[in-house]
């Protein structure tokens, strides 16, 4: 779009897209049920679901999917037209569940609104955010602490839209020896770690115990919850942690790193995890 700036010189400018989705449950009686609306980046929208749906305990394995598909027209609206209504009904995805009788349907008494800022919006207590989460079992992963430092360039070279919007987050998973494993960007934090956690759950990888998780932004709670049922041992985070994730996280036996950046950082847990170096 094109706009002003502040010397008055026009220019173009690419702004990152925020749309809101809907997510739905199939069950194989043909009955529909929302689940959830969340203001995300378009793209990658099967992957969002299904790692909204695993990490909120909805569903516990990639078999009880039978399928995932968008509803209505296409995503976006179409060319010519001004008809927002279609473009909103193109902003469905149902999950096709194989078995109904696996699902947890008391988690579905809850009712989402998340938006692209905040993931515990809507969430019914901070006790519900916390039955999901599990103790992050010892693997024996341990990394260095120059590996935690080139972490965020790494995840800086990935980030394609970033480059052309800067107005997105990321979250990345890295092997032991910091290879980048998988990158997703979205407007919203807690969406672009659900879709790096979908992707993994949909591929039967879950948990996670040999990856380390880096996000571009600040730990929140719900990033910590959502990387601990994925049984992720170590997140690394750009910004600060919230006092509720480092709780949850030292409780949980994770390790959590934040202020990654300018060849720094703090180890608020867990730091059994990361070697000196030398």
């Amino acid at each position: 779009m094109t706009v002003t700036a502040s010397d008055g010189r026009m220019f173009d400018d690419v702004l990152a897209v925020e749309e809101p989705l809907e997510i739905r449950l199939g069950f194989p009686d043909g009955k529909r049920r929302a689940v959830s609306i969340t203001m995300r980046t378009p793209g990658d929208d099967a992957e969002l679901a299904a790692g909204f749906l695993f990490t909120e305990g909805i569903i516990k394995a990639p078999e009880q999917i039978k399928q995932i598909r968008h509803c209505g027209l296409k995503i976006g609206m179409q060319k010519g037209t001004l008809d927002r209504a279609a473009a909103l009904n193109s902003n469905t995805i149902r999950v096709d569940l194989a078995d109904a009788s696996a699902v947890d349907l008391k988690k579905l008494e809850r009712h989402f609104y998340t938006t692209s800022s905040c993931g515990v919006c809507g969430k019914s207590s901070i006790e519900a955010l916390r039955t999901e989460a599990k103790q992050i079992a010892d693997s024996g992963l341990r990394v260095s602490a120059d590996l935690i430092h080139s972490l965020p360039n790494k995840l800086r070279e990935s980030q394609d839209v970033f480059d052309r919007t800067g107005g997105l987050h990321a979250s990345a998973l890295f092997d032991s020896d910091g290879r980048l494993d998988i990158v997703r960007e979205d407007v919203g934090r807690h969406n672009a770690l659900d879709k790096v956690i979908g992707r993994k759950f949909l591929d039967g990888e879950v948990p996670l115990g040999e990856r380390v998780l880096l996000v571009s932004g600040r730990a929140s709670f719900e990033l910590v919850q959502k990387a601990l049922v994925a049984g992720i041992p170590i997140l690394a985070a750009v910004g600060a942690p919230s006092s509720l994730a480092v709780e949850l996280a030292r409780e949980y036996g994770m390790t959590l790193a934040g202020f990654v950046r300018d060849g720094r950082f703090n180890v608020y847990c867990g730091g059994e995890r990361i070697l000196a170096n030398g």
